[in-house]
């Protein structure tokens, strides 16, 4: 699959800014299934590219003239080969116990470890798993808006409602409470006749089944296995550390953000 890809985030301000400084994870993920074609970043200021400790392909962004707006646009083309079941081709660098440690956003608490026993068991399989993404999507309903980038687990898990970082986040903690591997990825999906926004949250879980043993992709909102639609362009240890655009500023008064994702696929052999 051939996906065309151009994502706008744009910055306004009531006052003028001193400095800005944003870390950007909005290229794709060099990885064995998806092969970038084509990309390009542009935005104000200047941009040092960067690889983070997750091998996430990277780039600091500063701004040290007074501003109002700061523009980053992120577009271009990757050919994304299907997943058999989720599983992705290569295990990585990283040894999967890296993503057993849980964080403030996906820390296991009382609520969260009752669900987690209750839709999960260790050494889960794959069809297990897509039961617990199936029962996350139960129990917090997608509605865009209720919740922020600082809404935890059991935030999500209390409130009934959340959006595809939340559903992601709730995996993760269930995951870690019975001792699974997983882990947080941020990119982009063909969302095709879908409502839910182009730019996606979902896992990636350690998983040995047969003769597999590896990571495989899940995407909880849609309780189903990522493949050739979804383009990857970080993985973490929850959204704090695999964010598309995240930073500080000095001055700037009151601010307002706009995001516009737009994604669209054709067969490769088109």
């Amino acid at each position: 699959m051939l996906l065309t890809i151009r994502h706008e985030t744009v910055y306004h301000y009531t006052a003028a800014l001193t400095y800005t400084i944003q870390q950007l994870r909005l290229w794709p993920r060099p990885e064995a299934q998806q092969r970038t074609l084509a990309w390009h970043i542009s935005s104000s200021g200047s941009r040092h590219p960067f690889t983070d400790a997750f091998g996430n392909l990277s780039h600091m962004l500063t701004v040290t003239k007074p501003h109002h707006e700061v523009r980053i646009i992120a577009e271009g083309t990757v050919a994304v080969t299907p997943l058999q079941h989720g599983r992705l081709p290569q295990a990585g660098e990283f040894s999967p116990l890296v993503f057993t440690v849980p964080t403030p956003l996906t820390q296991p608490t009382a609520a969260v470890m009752d669900f987690a026993y209750r839709h999960l068991q260790a050494g889960a399989d794959s069809r297990q798993l897509l039961d617990l993404a199936q029962a996350i999507c139960s129990a917090v309903a997608y509605q865009s808006g209720s919740t922020a980038v600082t809404s935890s687990a059991d935030d999500a898990l209390a409130l009934g409602q959340g959006v595809c970082q939340d559903h992601a986040h709730l995996f993760l903690a269930c995951c870690h409470t019975l001792g699974i591997s997983a882990r947080y990825v941020s990119g982009y999906i063909d969302p095709g006749n879908t409502s839910h926004a182009e730019s996606h949250a979902w896992v990636d879980v350690w998983v040995e089944e047969g003769a597999f043993a590896g990571w495989i992709s899940i995407d909880v909102t849609h309780a189903c296995f990522a493949s050739d639609n979804y383009c990857r362009l970080a993985i973490g240890r929850d959204y704090e550390s695999a964010a598309p655009v995240r930073g500080v500023r000095r001055g700037g008064g009151e601010e307002t953000m706009s995001v516009q994702v737009n994604v669209s696929a054709l067969p490769s052999q088109q």
